[in-house]
């Protein structure tokens, strides 16, 4: 028999890019499944366990490596980001770490600064080399808000610098492991591998496509993490209690910190989430994938939605699954689109 979901998520099913969907109360999973097919070449199904390229869903796990990091009295929050990066320019005197952390360092885009035909795959250490030449700034950090995945891309590399650890090892380490999210990893070439892949997908002249990784894809910082649904219940879990970071650094990165005054359902940033009234959430936009997690945390309710394909944006569907279980969620806006979360081809405004 069909269930409500199942009907808003037709376009999912079948012989076609994917999705999987999860929806928490209390901790427990009131709908876990997935949909469609992971890889269309193999026709592997979706499940559960299918591990998905989080994109900028990825920036939570960025912060929290940060605020572990604060909480060992490795790093302040405070500190100049040339303190650890000091190959940077002296026009980034001025940032800190808060500032990458909350979109408020005014650093030029990353992505405007590659090659226009560049499709060798670049690196978060590539990203500072990038931004090592670039004097520039959009404006005096702390004075206003600008999307940056070279932020984030930054943050990685002092999250190495200061751990003396590589930023993939940490995670692993420091969250992955201590939460038994067996399967989640910071994904590099080479180096380590993804179970129960799903690979992205674009539609493209009324056939799907495998467009599974870009030149911006093998940065880590701002979007490299690969999870699936089932792992994701568990970091859910660990936002709730001091299994990893106190409840003082839990507040603090859930705080708006950074007013955001023209994105719609965005009052403003904490650290690695967009909070809108009582919503704490997060998109992810890569090459051949969107994905977004919608947290009620009061209510203790989540929705998260992971999908291997370029279109649609997930945000408003998230929305629509939630008002199937809270008596009063926000209201879809009809017509109104969310940011988007980029962390490949693409740049976000």
């Amino acid at each position: 028999m069909q269930s409500p979901v199942d009907a808003l998520m037709r376009d999912y099913s079948g012989d076609a890019p994917g999705a999987a969907v999860l929806v928490l109360r209390d901790g427990e999973p009131l709908l876990r499944r997935g949909y469609g097919l992971a890889d269309l070449e193999a026709r592997t199904p979706v499940t559960p366990a299918t591990n998905f390229r989080l994109a900028s869903v990825s920036k939570q796990f960025t912060a929290a490596a940060i605020l572990l990091l604060a909480q060992d009295g490795k790093l302040s929050l405070d500190d100049p980001v040339r303190k650890w990066l000091p190959s940077l320019p002296a026009s980034t005197d001025a940032i800190t770490l808060r500032h990458l952390l909350t979109h408020a360092s005014g650093l030029v885009d990353y992505e405007d600064l590659m090659a226009p035909d560049a499709t060798e795959q670049v690196h978060d250490i590539d990203v500072l080399h990038l931004l090592e030449r670039e004097e520039r700034l959009y404006f005096a950090p702390g004075t206003g808000y600008r999307y940056s995945n070279g932020g984030y891309a930054l943050l990685a590399l002092v999250v190495g610098k200061a751990s003396g650890r590589d930023f993939a090892t940490f995670l692993r380490e420091r969250i992955f492991e201590p939460l038994d999210m067996a399967h989640t990893v910071a994904y590099e070439n080479g180096i380590s591998t993804v179970a129960n892949r799903a690979y992205g997908h674009s539609l493209v002249d009324g056939r799907w496509a495998r467009t599974d990784q870009s030149s911006t894809s093998a940065v880590l910082g701002d979007g490299g993490i690969y999870s699936s649904i089932d792992d994701l219940a568990k970091w859910d879990a660990a936002l709730y209690d001091d299994r990893l970071l106190s409840d003082a650094m839990r507040a603090d990165a859930f705080t708006l910190h950074n007013p955001i005054h023209d994105e719609v359902d965005v009052d403003g940033y904490g650290y690695g989430w967009r909070i809108h009234g009582e919503v704490l959430w997060h998109s992810g936009e890569t090459i051949g994938g969107r994905n977004v997690i919608v947290r009620w945390p009061k209510r203790h309710f989540t929705v998260v939605v992971l999908t291997n394909r370029n279109d649609p944006e997930p945000y408003r569907l998230a929305l629509e699954i939630a008002d199937l279980y809270l008596p009063d969620p926000p209201a879809p806006q009809v017509g109104a689109a969310p940011p988007a979360a980029s962390q490949g081809s693409t740049t976000v405004p």
